[in-house]
């Protein structure tokens, strides 16, 4: 079976639109960064919000383009996938570079959040369609969460995990407003478009090959969404800062259900996959359990439970697509 040119086309359409979130997202943190830096802004503030949500925009845009487009499978699927890949793939891939340990209880309170998360959206995907009501409830329970994680990281004289971020938070002279916000639009742009191609091209070979639409969202999609989440993990893994790589991740999957489907909720409703609720909605839920156990029972995530973990994120892809 050879490809047709348009065939070709979509997938240079998905590896421009990959591009495009990836820079488009390292450009809007790096720019609110340096303007929130430049106001006085405080780490702890930057931490929990802007590179939170800045490493999580990708999927936002991808998610709300998918939802307006009539494409739930791709929105719910998107944040499934990036969920699923971010415990297994990225968390696997930053062990084995490095392994992980000396995580503290500000983690384990996070990893209960996103637990709790997790189950709330194996609720909802049980009913026809994630609505406007269910969006405006998730987005409230984010605002309760950072409110809550701010009041407890202020009272604590130990913030290492915010005020030691490598990549866009590390100590620099801060750059003219002009630059930031340069930045900020630029990064904007590029997130818009490249959600956009992404979605198209993406869309187009679910057609033409005959793969369901959920399954794409749940694998092209969702890793390529997670490449800000992948870069700032392995970044901090090569520096020796496990507990920010492991912090990235729990703090990810937090808002992807609670901000990024809550947002698109709202937006726009968001139609249920029979096979996302029965089994990858599932699967979310023990793997982000798992990981759980793991926060309370060791005190490490070795090498080798990195390489299995990623042996199971391979699994995973081989059972979809086979």
């Amino acid at each position: 079976m050879f490809l047709r040119i348009g065939d070709i086309m979509d997938f240079i359409y998905i590896l421009i639109g990959l591009a495009g979130l990836y820079f488009g997202g390292e450009g809007l943190v790096r720019g609110s960064v340096a303007l929130a830096e430049r106001i006085g802004v405080s780490q702890l503030i930057i931490g929990l919000t802007i590179v939170g949500m800045g490493t999580s925009a990708p999927e936002l845009l991808v998610s709300l383009q998918a939802a307006l487009s009539g494409k739930p499978d791709i929105a719910l699927g998107n944040v499934v996938g990036s969920n699923i890949a971010n415990i297994l793939l990225i968390l696997g891939v930053s062990a084995m570079v490095y392994p992980i340990a000396h995580w503290d209880s500000a983690v384990r309170r996070d990893a209960l959040v996103a637990m709790a998360a997790a189950a709330s959206l194996y609720f909802l995907v049980q009913f026809d369609v994630i609505g406007r009501f269910s969006g405006l409830v998730m987005i409230a329970g984010l605002a309760a969460y950072l409110w809550m994680v701010y009041s407890a990281e202020r009272k604590s004289a130990a913030t290492k995990a915010y005020t030691e971020l490598p990549g866009p938070l590390e100590r620099r002279d801060v750059q003219p407003t002009w630059i930031s916000v340069a930045f900020i639009i630029g990064g904007l742009l590029l997130l818009v478009i490249g959600a956009d191609l992404l979605v198209s091209g993406a869309v187009n070979i679910a057609r033409n090959f005959g793969v369901p639409e959920s399954v794409i969202g749940l694998t092209i999609v969702a890793v390529g969404t997670s490449l800000p989440e992948l870069a700032t993990s392995v970044t901090a893994a090569l520096k020796k800062h496990s507990d920010v790589a492991l912090g990235n991740v729990v703090g990810s999957n937090i808002f992807n259900i609670l901000g990024i489907l809550g947002i698109t909720a709202l937006v726009s409703p968001v139609g249920i996959d029979h096979g996302i609720s029965q089994f990858d909605a599932p699967l979310m839920g023990m793997v982000t359990l798992g990981l759980l156990a793991v926060l309370y029972l060791r005190h490490s995530i070795t090498k080798q439970m990195g390489g299995l973990m990623v042996a199971g994120y391979a699994a995973y892809l081989f059972w979809l697509f086979v």
